[in-house]
Parts: C-alpha cells; structure tokens; sequence
C-alpha cells in the first residue's frame, strides 16, 4: 500500500469512529429500548430479592420499559455476580447486590471475577443493621455487662451464625475485636436453628439482622442489649446503639447496592443512579422497605465505590487477624 492510500485509510476510519461517537450517545439517551435485567445472585425470597422486586416495579415505571428481577442463586452469589460481570456494559444487566459481595471477595476464594476490576458500582440503595442479642438465661440486661462477663471468661460464651465466612460471622468478630473480648463460634446451617438455641439457653449470643429478630425480642424470647446502627432503629426503639452501650465508633450495617459490568458509559451509570435516587424518596417505597427491615440509603457511584473497596479491606483484615479459616 502507497503512502497516498494509506494516509486515505486513515482518514476513513478516523470519520468513522467521529461518527460512531453521536449514534453511541443518542443510544444512551434513549435508553432503555428493551427489557432491563435485575440479576438478584439468590433464591427468591430473601430480603436481596424482596428490595430488588420493590426497586424493579418502580424502575419500570418510570423508564418505560420491564425491569425482570431474574435470580441466579448459587455457590455463595457467585453465579449470578459472574453472569453479570461477563455481560455487555449496556445497562440491560444490571446486578443487585448485597454485603456479602465483599465477604466473598475477603474470603480469599478463587472468583471467576475481580470485584474491583470487573463490576462498576451504579449506587447503594438501602441498609439493614443487626442487634447483639443474648439469651435470657445469660445474666446480662446491658452491653457493658455482657462485655465484663466476656472479659472475666474469654471463650466461655458462645455464639452462633448462619455459616462460615457470612456476615453474621464475620461481623460478630468484629464487634469481639472492637469490644476486645474473646468469643466462640459455633456455626450453624441457617440462623433459624442458632435462635432455637438461644431460646432455649444452649447458646448465649447470636448477631442477627434486627428485622429477623424483632417478634423474638418483643415476645420475650431473648435480649437485644445493642443495635449497630448509627442511630437507634424504630424497630426497637428502647435499644440503645453498640457505639452508646459502650463501644465508641462501633457500626455494622448489611448494605444492598446496584453494579454493572465494567466500562458500562458514565452517564449512563448517572443517568440510573439519579433514577433510583427519585424511587428511593417515594414514601411508598420506604414504606415498603421498612416491613423488610431496611432503610433507603441512596450514594452516588463514587461513595459506593469507596464503600466496596473500605468493606473489602476490612473484611479481609478481620479475617487476618482473628485467624479465620474459611473452606
């Protein structure tokens, strides 16, 4: 090829890409053309699919077109947060996630994806915190109590979870680093089988959401001596907050947060995260969020980013220093 032609060939492709760059942007700023995906990575039912139903119904609404809630459970919410990862970044696959997006990513397990690299986060949406609760047979009625009769018996109370590596775990060693005690963790196949066990006084303590916990607090069943909250939660509005009890800058809160594939055009991720900020303030849906237990928490891209990234790093130190061991 001569240098006439080859400066030729340039000069087409050139006006090419120049052209491609306006029908790429009146693509965005019609979207969506088509039905977007909602991928919960769990089985229907629990609260990542209940908030995604709520979010999707309103979403659909307003952009014209049917949001699917599509649930890909499995080994963890690691099907489904690969699919995702591995989708087109043209905001028609879209994945609900939740905390323990980072307690995988922290558990040292071989992924088949980087939760940095791969998944773009689009917005927190909502938050959840959890009660350190005890059974009534553990002669506690305060944090600080319970905390004391750790410190003069390292090991000797146990807690349960509902597994290894969960959030209920990992967060319950947390709050043992942070109140500098020492606790014993038995894990169970749920948490349902840990509150039988509380209830009947073979095991002392559990670390479960609050919203789970509420009927057995209120029915006398066992003790809430702390919620993790910034603040105290309507839902048990007479508990104080681990940080007043007696743990100074103490807060755990299970998150829920929209992400998409890496490179996904960064109006368009503005574009649905201005949305969801409008969804989130409809009384209706806090309404509706509030039965589940949550709260709406709407960020933009770049404070969830962070958040990913904060809760990454301290999963897996907390992991680290309490010497986990994960299968």
């Amino acid at each position: 090829m001569n240098l006439k032609n080859a400066l030729g060939r340039r000069l087409l492709l050139a006006a090419a890409a120049t052209m491609l760059l306006p029908l790429q942007a009146v693509a965005q700023a019609q979207w969506p053309t088509k039905p977007v995906k909602l991928v919960v990575p769990f089985v229907p039912g629990g609260s990542n699919d209940i908030i995604a139903r709520v979010l999707a119904n309103k979403l659909s609404a307003r952009w014209g077109q049917s949001v699917m809630v599509d649930n890909k459970g499995g080994s963890g919410g690691t099907i489904g947060t690969d699919f995702v990862a591995k989708s087109a970044p043209d905001g028609y696959t879209i994945l609900f996630a939740s905390t323990s997006i980072t307690t995988n990513a922290a558990s040292g397990k071989k992924l088949p994806y980087d939760l940095l690299q791969d998944l773009d986060p689009i917005c927190m949406v909502a938050a959840t915190p959890f009660a350190v609760v005890v059974s009534n047979a553990l002669k506690v009625n305060t944090l600080k109590e319970f905390i004391d009769l750790a410190r003069k018996s390292p090991g000797s109370i146990n807690y349960g979870t509902a597994g290894i590596g969960g959030i209920n775990h990992l967060g319950t060693e947390l709050f043992a680093l942070s109140a500098k005690v020492d606790l014993t963790h038995v894990p169970y196949k749920g948490i349902g089988p840990a509150f039988t066990d509380v209830m009947g006084g073979t095991l002392q303590m559990v670390l479960p959401t609050v919203a789970s916990v509420v009927p057995h607090v209120q029915g006398g069943k066992m003790k809430a001596l702390a919620v993790t909250s910034p603040q105290r939660t309507a839902l048990l509005p007479e508990v104080p907050t681990v940080a007043e009890a007696g743990v100074p800058g103490f807060q755990l809160e299970a998150w829920f947060g929209l992400l998409g594939p890496a490179h996904m055009p960064v109006d368009l991720v503005k574009r649905i995260n201005e949305d969801l900020k409008v969804v989130l303030a409809m009384p209706d849906v806090k309404e509706l969020l509030a039965r589940d237990g949550t709260y709406p928490r709407h960020s933009t891209p770049e404070a969830f980013k962070a958040l990913v990234k904060s809760d990454l790093e301290r999963w897996t130190n907390v992991i680290k220093v309490s010497k986990i061991i994960l299968d």
